[in-house]
C-alpha cells in the first residue's frame, strides 16, 4: 500500500512535532551500499543535518527525489529539540531501521521524517492537522481529513501518562497519509482496529510506569505545595519526556516499525483494485441495484416470518433431496458421499453440452424462446439438474432479464418468472400448453441405456433421462430467427473454440445487442419518433426482421434503472431542449 504511517507527538515548547514514520519503498538499496557504510554516511550526516536518519540516506538513491540528503533537506534543526529528546525518536547515529518483503521486494523505512520535500511537507501538515484543528470531540478518538493535493489523512489521537506533563498526560497521534481517498476510507475499519490495539499497548506500558512514579514521589501533592513556583522551573526544564521513558522500552522504535511495516503490507493485501475500461455493462449496474434493494428488504425486515406450510414433495435440504438411504444408512459418510457425487453429474455443464444432450433442433426451439422472453418451464425430479439447466441457459439473457423460481410444488404466472423449475405431479393450465409463449422440457426416466451418443466421460449420468421439448407454436426448422441465436449456434457448433472462448463470445454478443436496445429506447420511449423513422433505425442496427425487433423489445425490460433515470434526465433538462430547438 503507498502510505505513510507516522507517530506525532504534541511538544509543549515546540508544538506538533512528527517523531517516527515508516514508508514503503519500492526501489532497491544502492549498489555497494552495506549497512556499516550508511550508519557511517548518517553519522556525518545527523551532525550537519541535526535529525535526518539513515532511512533518508536509503530513499536518496532515486532520481525522482535528489542525488543526497544536504543542508537544505527538511527536517527540524537542533534548535527545535528538546534537549530530554521529546521531540525526537531515534538518536544521532541511529542507522533507522528496514524490513524487506521478499515476495513483493518492497521495502518497509522507518525514520523520524521522510527524507523527500513534497513528502515531508505532506506529512508535517498532517501531523500539524492531526494535533491542532482535525480532532474529534474529546480530543481522542479516530478522524478522517485531506484533500487532493495534501494527501487524505486518517488519524486516531490519544494521551499518554506522564507524571510530570501539566494535567499529567501527553497528547500523540498516528497517521496514515495516502493519495487514494476511497483507499483510505475502505480500510477505515481494519486501521482503526489494528492502530488501536497498538495505541492500548502504549498506553499499557506508559500506566505502569506512570503508576510507579506516583506511588514513588506523587506530583499531584508536591504541585499544590509548590502552587506560586513558576510552572515550567518546578518541572526542572523536563518539559518533553521522550517516549521511551515514559514507557520504559528500550526496544520502543523497533517495535513500532514492526507494528508500521505489518499494517502498511496487511492493509495493502487485504483489498485489491480492478481497472475498468469505459463505462460499466448494464449486467452491472443491475447487479448493483439488486444488491442494493436487498441491503435495504434486509433493513426494513422486521424480523416476521411466514407459517411454513407443509409439502407433500419429498424434503429438499439446500436445493438437494435427502438421500434415499435409510435413517440408518444417512449417518454413513460412503453412502452420502456417493449420491452427492453422483447427483453434480447430473447437471449441464454449458450451453454446448446441453446442446449436444437435447440435440440441434430442441436446443433451438429451447434457446428461441429463451431469448423471446417466453416462459421456459422444466419438469423433473432432480432439482440440481433443473438449477443447472437454469444457470446455463441463463447466459443467453440479460441479467435485468432474468426472473427464475428455480423450484415450485403449484405453476406460476409468466409475469412472475420466466424460468420455472415443477416438481413432475404439478398440473399445467391447458392454456399454457398450447400457448405460444411457453415451452415445455420434461425429464422422464430412459426407456433405452442411451438416447444419445456419449461425448462426454460423465455424460452416461444423464443417458438415465430422456428430455422432450414441447411447445404450443415450434420453431420452424427453416425459420431464420434472431440474428443473435443464428451466431450462437455457430459458436457452439465450432469445435475449435473451448467452453471459455464460447463464454466470452456469449458476453460480446449481449453487450452488441444491449447497446442496440438502447438506442431504440432512446429512439422510441424517450423522443418519441414516427413509426416510420423507428422502421428505419431497425435496418440501420440490422434488426428489421421480426423475432429481432421482438427480443429488443424484450431485452428493453433489461435495462437498468440508472440507465433509464439518467437517460429521461438528460433528454428533459432545459439545456436539451434548447440544444434541440
Amino acid at each position: 500500500m503507498n502510505a505513510i504511517v507516522a507517530l506525532c507527538h504534541f511538544c509543549e515548547l515546540h508544538g506538533p512535532r512528527t517523531l517516527f514514520c515508516t514508508e514503503v519503498l519500492h526501489s532497491p538499496l544502492p549498489q555497494g551500499a552495506s549497512s556499516g557504510d550508511i550508519s557511517g554516511q548518517n553519522e556525518q550526516a545527523e551532525e550537519e543535518e541535526g535529525g535526518i536518519q539513515m532511512s533518508s540516506r536509503i530513499r536518496s538513491h532515486s532520481p525522482a527525489e535528489g542525488a543526497s540528503a544536504d543542508s537544505s533537506s527538511p527536517g527540524p534543526k537542533k534548535s527545535d529539540m528538546c534537549e530530554a529528546s521529546g521531540c525526537r525518536s531515534l538518536a544521532g547515529g541511529h542507522p533507522g531501521y528496514v524490513s524487506h518483503d521478499k515476495e513483493t521486494s518492497i521495502k518497509y523505512v522507518s525514520h523520524q521524517h521522510p527524507n523527500h520535500p513534497q513528502l515531508f511537507s505532506i506529512v508535517r501538515q498532517a501531523c500539524v492537522r492531526s494535533l491542532s484543528c482535525e480532532v474529534c470531540p474529546g480530543r481522542e478518538g479516530p478522524i478522517f481529513f485531506g484533500d487532493e493535493q495534501h494527501g487524505f489523512v486518517f488519524s486516531h489521537t490519544f494521551f499518554i501518562k506522564d507524571s510530570l506533563a501539566r494535567g499529567f498526560q501527553r497528547w500523540y497521534s498516528i497517521i496514515t497519509i495516502m493519495m487514494d481517498r476511497i483507499y483510505l476510507i475502505n480500510s477505515w475499519p481494519f486501521l482503526l482496529g489494528k492502530i488501536r490495539g497498538i495505541i492500548d499497548e502504549l498506553q499499557g506500558k506508559a500506566l505502569k510506569v506512570f503508576e510507579a512514579e506516583q506511588y514513588g514521589c506523587p506530583q499531584r501533592a508536591q504541585r499544590m505545595n509548590t502552587a506560586f513556583t513558576p510552572f515550567l522551573h518546578q518541572r526542572n526544564g523536563n518539559a518533553a519526556r521522550s517516549l521511551t521513558s515514559l514507557t520504559n522500552d528500550e526496544n520502543l522504535w523497533a517495535c513500532l516499525h514492526t507494528s508500521f511495516a505489518w499494517l502498511l503490507k496487511a492493509c495493502g493485501s487485504r483489498l485489491t483494485e480492478k481497472l475498468l475500461e469505459g463505462a460499466p455493462t448494464e449486467d452491472t449496474l443491475v447487479q448493483m441495484e439488486k444488491l442494493a434493494d436487498l441491503k435495504e428488504e434486509s433493513e426494513g425486515w422486521d424480523g416476521s416470518e411466514e407459517e411454513v406450510k407443509p409439502s407433500s414433495q419429498p424434503d429438499v435440504v439446500e436445493g438437494q433431496e435427502l438421500s434415499k438411504c435409510s435413517p440408518e444408512a444417512s449417518l454413513m459418510p460412503d453412502c452420502n458421499s456417493w449420491n452427492v457425487a453422483h447427483r453434480r453429474l447430473s447437471v449441464f455443464r454449458s450451453l454446448r453440452h446441453m446442446r449436444q444432450v437435447l440435440g440441434a433442433s430442441a436446443f433451438r426451439m429451447l434457446a428461441w424462446h429463451v431469448l423471446m422472453g417466453n416462459q421456459v418451464i422444466w419438469k423433473a425430479r432432480d432439482m440440481d439438474l433443473v438449477q443447472s439447466a437454469f444457470d446455463v441457459l441463463r447466459t443467453m439473457l440479460p441479467v435485468g432479464c432474468v426472473r427464475i423460481i428455480p423450484y415450485s410444488d403449484q405453476y406460476e404466472e409468466a409475469y412472475r418468472c420466466n424460468f420455472l423449475g415443477l416438481s413432475p405431479h404439478v398440473q399445467i393450465p391447458s392454456h399454457i400448453l398450447s400457448s405460444e409463449f411457453a415451452v415445455l422440457v420434461e425429464v422422464r426416466s430412459a426407456t433405452r441405456s442411451s438416447l444419445y451418443p456419449t461425448l462426454f466421460d460423465d455424460e452416461q449420468s444423464l443417458n438415465k433421462y430422456e428430455f422432450v421439448v414441447t411447445s404450443g407454436s415450434p420453431v420452424a426448422a427453416d425459420r431464420v430467427g434472431p440474428t443473435i441465436l443464428n451466431k450462437i449456434e455457430a459458436a457452439l457448433t465450432n469445435q475449435n473454440l473451448s467452453v471459455d472462448v464460447v463464454d466470452q463470445c456469449l458476453v460480446c454478443l449481449k453487450e452488441e445487442w444491449m447497446n442496440k436496445v438502447k438506442v431504440l429506447f432512446k429512439f422510441t420511449k424517450v423522443d418519441s419518433r414516427p413509426k416510420e423513422d423507428t422502421q428505419k433505425l431497425l435496418s440501420i442496427l440490422g434488426a428489421a426482421e421480426e423475432d429481432n425487433v421482438k427480443l429488443l423489445k424484450f431485452w428493453m425490460t433489461g435495462l437498468s434503472k440508472t440507465y433509464k433515470s439518467h437517460l429521461m434526465s438528460t433528454v428533459r433538462s432545459p439545456t436539451s431542449s434548447e440544444s434541440r430547438n
